[in-house]
Protein backbone atom coordinates (compact mmCIF):
# COMPACT_ATOMS: atom_id res chain seq x y z
CA UNK A 1 0.00 0.00 0.00
CA UNK A 2 1.10 3.31 -0.93
CA UNK A 3 1.13 6.50 1.63
CA UNK A 4 1.88 10.17 1.06
CA UNK A 5 5.23 11.72 2.16
CA UNK A 6 3.10 13.66 4.68
CA UNK A 7 2.32 9.97 6.14
CA UNK A 8 5.65 8.57 6.12
CA UNK A 9 6.86 11.76 7.86
CA UNK A 10 3.94 11.51 10.49
CA UNK A 11 4.74 7.39 10.99
CA UNK A 12 8.52 8.19 11.04
CA UNK A 13 7.79 9.63 14.59
CA UNK A 14 6.02 7.61 16.37
CA UNK A 15 7.49 6.00 19.49
CA UNK A 16 4.23 4.88 20.79
CA UNK A 17 1.52 2.80 18.84
CA UNK A 18 -1.72 2.47 20.88
CA UNK A 19 -4.90 0.64 19.88
CA UNK A 20 -8.35 0.21 20.63
CA UNK A 21 -9.27 -3.22 20.73
CA UNK A 22 -13.25 -3.99 19.44
CA UNK A 23 -13.26 -3.07 15.93
CA UNK A 24 -9.86 -2.88 15.26
CA UNK A 25 -8.51 -5.50 16.67
CA UNK A 26 -11.30 -7.46 16.65
CA UNK A 27 -14.34 -7.08 14.38
CA UNK A 28 -16.42 -5.28 16.70
CA UNK A 29 -18.66 -7.95 16.79
CA UNK A 30 -19.10 -9.28 20.49
CA UNK A 31 -19.99 -13.07 21.23
CA UNK A 32 -21.46 -14.15 23.94
CA UNK A 33 -21.66 -17.56 25.79
CA UNK A 34 -24.88 -19.13 27.60
CA UNK A 35 -23.19 -17.89 31.10
CA UNK A 36 -21.99 -14.83 29.38
CA UNK A 37 -19.13 -16.03 28.73
CA UNK A 38 -17.05 -13.34 26.19
CA UNK A 39 -15.62 -14.65 23.12
CA UNK A 40 -13.82 -12.35 20.70
CA UNK A 41 -11.77 -13.06 16.85
CA UNK A 42 -8.09 -11.85 16.98
CA UNK A 43 -6.34 -11.89 14.00
CA UNK A 44 -2.81 -14.07 14.07
CA UNK A 45 -1.38 -10.71 11.70
CA UNK A 46 -1.97 -8.61 13.68
CA UNK A 47 -0.95 -10.12 16.23
CA UNK A 48 2.53 -10.26 14.45
CA UNK A 49 2.84 -7.04 13.31
CA UNK A 50 2.25 -5.78 17.36
CA UNK A 51 5.11 -8.30 18.18
CA UNK A 52 7.28 -6.80 15.39
CA UNK A 53 6.82 -3.11 16.21
CA UNK A 54 7.63 -4.21 19.78
CA UNK A 55 10.58 -6.01 18.67
CA UNK A 56 12.01 -2.89 16.99
CA UNK A 57 11.36 -0.61 19.89
CA UNK A 58 7.65 1.13 19.45
CA UNK A 59 6.54 0.98 22.88
CA UNK A 60 2.85 -0.42 22.81
CA UNK A 61 -0.43 0.29 24.65
CA UNK A 62 -4.17 -0.52 25.02
CA UNK A 63 -7.17 1.51 25.32
CA UNK A 64 -10.71 -0.11 25.44
CA UNK A 65 -13.67 1.34 26.91
CA UNK A 66 -14.97 -2.79 27.73
CA UNK A 67 -14.04 -5.03 30.34
CA UNK A 68 -12.63 -8.59 29.15
CA UNK A 69 -10.32 -11.37 30.72
CA UNK A 70 -9.89 -12.16 26.82
CA UNK A 71 -8.07 -8.99 26.07
CA UNK A 72 -5.85 -9.18 29.11
CA UNK A 73 -4.79 -12.99 28.17
CA UNK A 74 -4.18 -12.23 24.14
CA UNK A 75 -2.04 -8.86 24.98
CA UNK A 76 -0.39 -10.67 27.57
CA UNK A 77 0.64 -13.41 25.09
CA UNK A 78 1.83 -10.78 22.75
CA UNK A 79 3.77 -9.57 25.37
CA UNK A 80 1.83 -5.63 25.47
CA UNK A 81 2.28 -4.83 29.03
CA UNK A 82 0.41 -1.82 28.76
CA UNK A 83 -3.05 -2.68 28.75
CA UNK A 84 -5.58 -0.61 29.93
CA UNK A 85 -9.97 -1.63 29.85
CA UNK A 86 -12.44 0.10 30.81
CA UNK A 87 -11.56 3.28 30.05
CA UNK A 88 -14.40 5.99 29.57
CA UNK A 89 -12.33 8.70 28.89
CA UNK A 90 -9.50 7.45 26.59
CA UNK A 91 -7.46 10.99 26.64
CA UNK A 92 -7.11 10.70 30.35
CA UNK A 93 -5.27 7.53 29.72
CA UNK A 94 -3.24 9.14 26.54
CA UNK A 95 -2.35 11.61 29.29
CA UNK A 96 -0.98 8.98 31.43
CA UNK A 97 0.82 7.30 28.79
CA UNK A 98 2.80 10.31 27.35
CA UNK A 99 3.78 11.41 30.65
CA UNK A 100 5.07 7.99 31.86
CA UNK A 101 7.08 7.64 28.70
CA UNK A 102 8.22 11.50 28.75
CA UNK A 103 7.06 12.00 25.11
CA UNK A 104 4.97 14.36 23.19
CA UNK A 105 1.28 13.31 21.77
CA UNK A 106 2.49 14.05 18.38
CA UNK A 107 4.56 11.13 18.54
CA UNK A 108 1.87 8.92 19.24
CA UNK A 109 -0.04 6.53 16.75
CA UNK A 110 -3.66 5.89 17.60
CA UNK A 111 -6.18 3.47 15.74
CA UNK A 112 -9.51 3.50 16.25
CA UNK A 113 -12.77 2.64 14.95
CA UNK A 114 -15.68 4.41 17.00
CA UNK A 115 -17.03 8.07 18.11
CA UNK A 116 -14.95 7.11 21.47
CA UNK A 117 -11.86 7.36 19.78
CA UNK A 118 -12.15 11.12 18.24
CA UNK A 119 -11.06 12.65 21.21
CA UNK A 120 -7.80 10.62 21.28
CA UNK A 121 -7.26 11.13 17.53
CA UNK A 122 -7.66 14.72 17.91
CA UNK A 123 -4.54 14.87 19.74
CA UNK A 124 -2.14 12.53 18.29
CA UNK A 125 0.48 12.79 15.48
CA UNK A 126 -1.10 9.59 13.48
CA UNK A 127 -4.17 9.49 13.93
CA UNK A 128 -5.83 6.61 11.77
CA UNK A 129 -9.47 4.94 11.66
CA UNK A 130 -9.64 1.37 10.28
CA UNK A 131 -11.35 0.76 6.96
CA UNK A 132 -14.78 -0.17 8.78
CA UNK A 133 -15.01 2.59 11.11
CA UNK A 134 -17.17 5.33 11.26
CA UNK A 135 -17.67 7.95 8.99
CA UNK A 136 -17.05 10.53 10.99
CA UNK A 137 -13.62 9.26 11.99
CA UNK A 138 -12.86 9.75 8.62
CA UNK A 139 -12.84 13.44 9.69
CA UNK A 140 -9.86 13.36 12.14
CA UNK A 141 -8.10 10.30 10.52
CA UNK A 142 -4.82 11.37 8.42
CA UNK A 143 -4.72 7.62 7.16
CA UNK A 144 -7.86 5.13 6.63
CA UNK A 145 -6.25 0.99 6.49
CA UNK A 146 -7.84 -0.50 3.28
CA UNK A 147 -8.01 -3.66 5.55
CA UNK A 148 -11.30 -3.90 8.41
CA UNK A 149 -10.89 -4.14 11.94
CA UNK A 150 -10.29 -7.37 12.86
CA UNK A 151 -9.29 -8.38 9.55
CA UNK A 152 -5.57 -7.20 9.11
CA UNK A 153 -5.98 -3.34 9.47
CA UNK A 154 -3.79 -3.72 12.75
CA UNK A 155 -0.90 -5.65 10.61
CA UNK A 156 -1.36 -2.58 7.98
CA UNK A 157 -0.77 -0.13 10.50
CA UNK A 158 2.32 -2.06 11.47
CA UNK A 159 3.99 -2.06 8.33
CA UNK A 160 3.25 1.26 7.84
CA UNK A 161 5.32 2.49 11.05
CA UNK A 162 8.23 0.32 10.28
CA UNK A 163 8.43 0.90 6.48
CA UNK A 164 8.71 4.52 7.52
CA UNK A 165 10.88 3.79 10.29
CA UNK A 166 13.37 2.02 7.94
CA UNK A 167 12.55 -1.06 10.69
CA UNK A 168 10.51 -3.34 8.33
CA UNK A 169 13.14 -5.13 6.01
CA UNK A 170 14.95 -5.96 9.09
CA UNK A 171 11.53 -8.07 10.22
CA UNK A 172 11.65 -9.55 6.95
CA UNK A 173 15.69 -10.84 6.99
CA UNK A 174 14.50 -12.12 10.46
CA UNK A 175 12.83 -14.59 8.90
CA UNK A 176 14.62 -14.96 5.60
CA UNK A 177 17.60 -15.85 7.07
CA UNK A 178 16.41 -18.63 8.51
CA UNK A 179 17.47 -22.38 6.10
CA UNK A 180 14.55 -23.41 4.16
CA UNK A 181 12.52 -26.27 4.94
CA UNK A 182 11.81 -28.40 1.62
CA UNK A 183 9.03 -31.09 1.65
CA UNK A 184 10.98 -33.42 -0.69
CA UNK A 185 14.10 -33.23 2.01
CA UNK A 186 12.55 -35.34 4.26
Amino acid sequence: MEHSARILTLASRVKLAIFDVDGVLTDGRLMLGPKGQEFKNFHVRDGHGLVMLRDSGILLAIITGRESPVVAERMAELGIDYVFQGQHDKSYTLDLLVAKFKIDPTDVCYVGDDLPDIPVMMRVGLPIAVADAHWKLHDYAVCVTTASGGAGAVREVCELILTAQDKLDAQFAHFESRPRHRADDD
